[in-house]
This record gives C-alpha cells, structure tokens and sequence, in this order.
C-alpha cells in the first residue's frame, strides 16, 4: 500500500552508503561495497511500496562501484600481465 499523500518518505540509508562508497571508489574495495548496498536498497525500496525513497542514489551508487571496480581491475590485470611474462 502506498503511503499517503504528503506523508514522509525516509530515504533508504543503503542508497546513501552506495552512493558514497562510489564516490570513494579509489580507496579500492569501496566499489565493491558500493555495488552491493546499491542492489540491498533497491530491493529494500521496492519491497517497502512507496515508504522509502532514494532509487536514484542507489543506481548512482552501482554505477560508480562499476566505473571503480573497472578502474582497479584494468590495472591489476596490465601488472598481473606483466609479471606473468617476466617470469
């Protein structure tokens, strides 16, 4: 049931925490992180029927987790690369 009109909406704190552990993704594994709480607060924000809010955080939160992961990945893999053809 949705809420009433003009009643409250809390905004979803997994949504929040996503959206600044992206924003943070260079600290390394704050992207992971990120991706994880985005996915607990959008079921958490569906399951709730109009009571909580901050679908757009939590989006922005996976996204960054995303752009971070990659970030830290490309890296890893060049110097994993590398080490593997010194041998």
């Amino acid at each position: 049931m949705a809420p009433a009109p003009g009643a409250y909406q809390k905004t979803n704190g997994f949504a929040v925490a996503a959206l600044v552990l992206g924003v943070c993704f260079c600290v390394g594994i704050t992207g992971i992180l990120a991706v994880v709480f985005g996915n607990l607060a959008l079921g958490q924000i569906d399951r709730s029927q109009g009571a909580q809010k901050g679908r757009g955080l939590a989006i922005a939160g996976i996204v960054l987790g995303w752009i971070g992961i990659a970030l830290l990945a490309i890296p890893a893999l060049v110097w994993f690369g590398y080490g593997i053809s010194n041998l």
